[in-house]
């Protein structure tokens, strides 16, 4: 019985520290819906792929939203005509490298802006690599659904042949949309941390900590418990400046980017919204390329 407590107190807690990110994700998701128009995408967006990626990956900085959020918000800004290397880029990156999450390493590692600069570094230098080679692997958008927004993004923008929409019709339509997306991307959040609760309540966190044994298999643990514990990219650092005195620093900042790029929630969450093989090659890619960021920064400041 005490398990089943145990299981039910971690599915909760879960479930209820990610809705706040994911009602920030689907409110702003209705903002660029209403608000945001195609041309002015077009028009900021570096032709160039590399430059796109680039954009793509800084642009993180001005949305405060963790991976709970952040797939509905990217999926909007890609409908709108955001090229599929920048809005990749922007969901890998968005949720480490904001400035409440970016504070909370800070604090959590004593004041420390090393572990900061690791941990953005890294973010951004898996997230362009990622992005950049799916660019090329993937010429069509990989949606599971196709949306009347992503016809509209490749065709010349109308919205000065439109009628002038009252400021209370666009309220309502924004209410609107964030409530369809927030069902549409709630029933992955819940299935998601029902799962991440269970592995935590039934696979032993000692059983993976006496694998750590060197720095490749430590960062291979790191990222297996920052998949299953599936925690907010806001409170991780916390979890991780716990096991500093029993995996380097390589593998620190594996289980650091890794997680809130990659976790059981938004995996669900991604399933719901691009193909399959799509999101098996995107997890695929952010494991490697993680694993191999963080055995060299395990070289560099281990």
């Amino acid at each position: 019985m005490t398990t089943i407590y145990q299981l039910n107190t971690i599915f909760i807690s879960m479930v209820m520290e990610a809705i706040p990110f994911v009602l920030v994700g689907v409110l702003i998701s209705g903002l660029i819906q209403t608000f945001v128009k195609e041309n002015w995408i077009a028009r900021i967006m570096p032709k160039n792929r590399f430059l796109a990626t680039i954009f793509g990956c800084g642009v993180g900085i001005l949305f405060p939203s963790c991976e709970c959020g952040i797939v509905p918000i990217t999926r909007r800004l890609i409908n709108k005509g955001m090229p599929l290397h920048a809005g990749i880029a922007f969901m890998l990156t968005g949720p480490i490298i904001n400035p409440i999450v970016l504070f909370s390493t800070y604090i959590a590692f004593g004041n420390d802006w090393k572990m900061v600069g690791i941990r953005a570094g890294l973010a951004v230098a898996v997230a362009f690599t990622v992005s950049v080679i799916l660019s090329f692997m993937f010429k069509e958008l990989p949606f599971r659904s196709y949306e009347p927004q992503v016809a509209a993004a490749l065709e010349p923008s109308t919205a000065h042949l439109t009628k002038r929409v009252s400021l209370q019709s666009r309220l309502y339509e924004i209410i609107v949309h964030a409530i369809d997306e927030f069902f549409s991307v709630g029933k992955y959040l819940v299935l998601g941390a029902f799962i991440a609760a269970c592995m935590q309540t039934f696979v032993p966190t000692s059983y993976l900590l006496h694998l750590g044994s060197n720095p490749l298999t430590s960062s291979l643990v790191m990222i297996a418990l920052a998949f299953v514990i599936s925690l907010c990219s806001e409170a991780d650092a916390f979890i991780a400046a716990s096991f500093r005195s029993t995996f380097t620093v390589g593998s620190l900042s594996a289980f650091l980017v890794f997680g809130p790029m990659i976790d059981i929630k938004n995996t669900l969450m991604l399933l719901g919204t691009y193909r399959g093989k799509f999101v098996a090659v995107l997890i695929g890619l952010v494991a490697f390329f993680t694993l191999a960021g963080s055995l060299i920064v395990g070289r560099l400041f281990g």
